[in-house]
């Protein structure tokens, strides 16, 4: 399977950190083809709304930045793992601009999906998604919820939806490595 993680994590010696790069061996070692992007090295100008993606330059952004490599690396995935400390409530504002940047991926049309008005779709297949989300001391459930809940909406807007998630904090016992079997078991 063709795995993207997009790694939202802007602290390159942390403990997360440490986790995802875990995940991704694991998996790689699985037989998966997995890709790996540090969105803290890329150069993302993130999203301005200006709709040059879907008038100008149908499916990339206007600006010239990492954007097309994010693009890219989601459609020919078969699975997106967005990766994530939880700071401040929430997942990074890496990994949200990151996200935000994928509306090409979209049309700027709109259709009716289960009572809501959703995006058309530009491709004939779009690749499911799955949270590592990192907990630190301040996370308690609720944030968890609401993260959750956040990325299932915003998979949706994307013809995805989430198919995994998984916590890693400081008090579980769950290792990296059993977190990429779990991940391996549902994909």
């Amino acid at each position: 399977m063709r795995i993207t993680i997009l790694n939202g994590e802007p602290d390159s010696a942390s403990e997360f950190e440490d986790s995802v790069r875990r995940v991704a061996a694991r998996l790689a070692d699985s037989g998966h083809l997995v890709s790996l992007l540090q969105i803290r090295d890329l150069d993302l100008k993130g999203c301005s709304g200006c709709f040059g993606c879907w008038v100008k330059t149908p499916g990339e952004c206007v600006k010239q930045d990492a954007s097309a490599t994010v693009c890219r690396a989601v459609i020919g995935a078969e699975l997106v793992l967005l990766a994530s400390p939880i700071d401040m409530g929430f997942t990074t504002a890496l990994l949200k601009r990151a996200v935000d940047q994928m509306i090409p991926i979209v049309h700027p049309y709109f259709l009716v999906d289960g009572g809501e008005f959703h995006h058309r779709a530009r491709y004939a297949k779009y690749p499911e998604f799955g949270l590592l989300l990192g907990a630190g001391q301040d996370t308690d459930g609720e944030d968890i919820e609401i993260t959750t809940a956040m990325w299932k909406r915003t998979a949706r807007n994307l013809k995805s939806r989430i198919v995994f998630t998984a916590v890693l904090d400081s008090i579980s016992d769950r290792t990296a490595e059993e977190v990429a079997d779990e991940l391996t078991a549902v994909a």
